[in-house]
């Protein structure tokens, strides 16, 4: 009787635990505290919107001999400088420096409560960030929200950008135009909140097929979610989320003026917002192969990379073929026509 009471105790106990916290097993803060990254974490500190506040950022030097450039990591919306760990590793050891920040509003970077995020502050909080650090010009690899983010950056500061990369970045289609209706910022909030980490990368991400190494990272989201500042956590997830929904950058790939590399996971179904959309309109939605070639053709000059077995983070899911093929497209020179390479 006693063992049946502790079992349903239990479920009751994990049917009233916030999703995120069940995907953790250990809670972090607000700022990630708790949660090692893999190289020293600096501050930059900056005057932002009339806010003092800080952002984190890895600055790595090559593990050998130097080659004179510098690669800029910007991380997706469920992931933080810290998941570029073996980017890093194998950039650094082909002669980069990189730099790996935090975006303000993610992971060991200032929240804030109150806060106009847009792709376009986001920019110029790393402009700063890159100026304080003497960098003029860049290689910019962002990744899935990262991605837009990365656009964004190329844009407003082609002059500072070398060479643009994009691995399964999201916004390669506008969500709200092809069916998926607006949710308010509170609404989100509450869906924040709820969100199991690997549930939904397990679905989305992962194409199904979750491994072990793929829990650190699930652990790191979800483990600010069961800590302190959890609130203050989601709420930020919350106010970056309408920025992605409503600031498209798509309409804008004809006017990047740099070499562009594309690199898709063909596995990828990410598509925020789907689960508001009809069935019809969320089938259509996410299609990466698609998507991939169609952005290729709207760039003028870009190169695209496929792989048709990898999902949404190739560079976690395979990192031996993503990284191999990284390096091997930067150390070429930058190709001039448009073309898929296989």
């Amino acid at each position: 009787m006693i063992r049946q009471l502790a079992v349903s105790c239990s479920a009751l106990l994990l049917m009233f635990t916030p999703a995120a916290a069940q995907d953790a097993k250990q809670a972090y803060g607000k700022q990630l505290e708790g949660f090692e990254y893999p190289h020293e974490v600096k501050r930059f500190q900056l005057r932002s919107q009339n806010q003092d506040m800080e952002m984190a950022y890895m600055d790595i030097a090559p593990a050998g001999e130097a080659n004179g450039q510098t690669v800029v990591l910007m991380h997706g919306k469920n992931f933080c400088a810290a998941t570029w760990e073996e980017t890093i590793s194998k950039l650094t050891a082909t002669g980069y420096r990189v730099i790996a920040p935090d975006q303000v509003g993610f992971c060991k970077s200032s929240k804030p409560t109150s806060y106009q995020f847009s792709f376009h502050q986001l920019a110029a909080n790393t402009k700063d960030l890159l100026d304080s650090l003497k960098i003029e010009k860049a290689i910019v690899l962002g990744h899935s929200m990262g991605g837009m983010l990365a656009t964004r950056f190329a844009l407003n500061y082609s002059e500072s950008v070398e060479r643009l990369v994009l691995v399964n970045p999201i916004g390669l289609e506008d969500w709200h135009a092809l069916g998926v209706p607006y949710a308010p910022i509170d609404e989100i909030y509450q869906q924040q909140l709820k969100t199991t980490f690997k549930a939904y990368q397990n679905k989305f991400y992962y194409h199904g097929n979750w491994r072990p190494e793929y829990d650190k990272w699930v652990t790191m989201q979800a483990g600010m979610y069961a800590g302190d500042g959890k609130e203050a956590v989601a709420w930020n997830q919350a106010l970056t989320y309408d920025m992605l929904f409503t600031q498209p950058v798509l309409y804008e790939f004809s006017n990047l003026q740099m070499p562009v590399l594309l690199m898709i996971g063909g596995k990828d179904r990410t598509a925020p917002g789907a689960n508001r959309a009809s069935p019809e309109d969320a089938s259509q939605l996410g299609d990466y192969p698609e998507l991939g070639r169609r952005t290729a053709a709207v760039i003028p000059g870009a190169a695209l990379v496929e792989w048709p077995e990898l999902g949404h983070s190739p560079q976690v899911e395979a990192p031996d073929v993503f990284h191999a093929e990284l390096i091997k497209q930067l150390s070429a020179p930058p190709p001039e026509p448009a073309g898929l390479l296989e």
